[in-house]
């Protein structure tokens, strides 16, 4: 299975929404925790651990181009 970068989601400001919500009210390392566990459900969800690799490289790139700005 190949990573998919586009919305798969009927409603994807609703997604976003969704995961902004569930960290209201938690302190930053509660958010962390929660990023972390959330990142960790999906990835056993999706199971194709070259999908997790290249997401993992998607979000570093990211990182790095937010990063040179």
């Amino acid at each position: 299975m190949a990573l998919s970068t586009s919305s798969n989601f009927a409603k994807p400001d609703d997604a976003f929404r969704l995961v902004v919500e569930a960290h209201r009210g938690l302190a930053d390392d509660a958010s962390a925790e929660l990023d972390a566990a959330l990142v960790l459900i999906l990835a056993n969800h999706i199971g194709d651990i070259d999908v997790l690799r290249d997401a993992i490289a998607l979000a570093k790139r990211g990182l790095a181009n937010k990063a040179a700005t």
